[in-house]
């Protein structure tokens, strides 16, 4: 795991990698497929699939346990899926996106050391309108 680099919330504004390029791709493909209106699971389930025909490794429903004073408690927190080890996607099938979300996906990255995040909401009309992208 990469250790935190501390500019906390702050908007990823650099070029993406290869691997932000390629996890984009999946996404849309997915989205393109099916498009709004299906459970979170469903897409997580078809977005594996895709990053799997690019031959790109993920944990899914990755346990991330919070540790505190020395302590490792399992409070059944789960990223929906790490991929490479390097990019946290945070999966979310509603009408908006709101403040908790990303919340939450920073706090997953957080705690897993994590330094790149992808919230994406795949209950719009384009992708791009619920798609956002985190950096510590």
């Amino acid at each position: 795991m990469k250790s935190m680099k501390g500019h906390e919330g702050k908007r990823m504004n650099r070029n993406f990698s290869d691997l932000s390029n390629k996890v984009i791709g999946a996404a849309i493909e997915v989205h393109r497929n099916l498009g709004p209106g299906l459970l979170e699971k469903t897409y997580q389930q078809c977005l594996a699939h895709e990053l799997s025909l690019s031959n790109i490794r993920f944990k899914m429903e990755w346990p991330l346990p919070v540790e505190y004073k020395g302590m490792q408690l399992d409070c059944g927190y789960r990223v929906d899926l790490l991929v490479e080890d390097e990019i946290i996607l945070e999966l979310k099938a509603v009408d908006e996106l709101l403040g908790i979300h990303e919340a939450q996906l920073l706090t997953y990255m957080k705690l897993a050391e994590i330094d790149l995040g992808f919230l994406i909401n795949f209950n719009v009309k384009k992708l791009k309108h619920g798609l956002k992208s985190f950096v510590l």
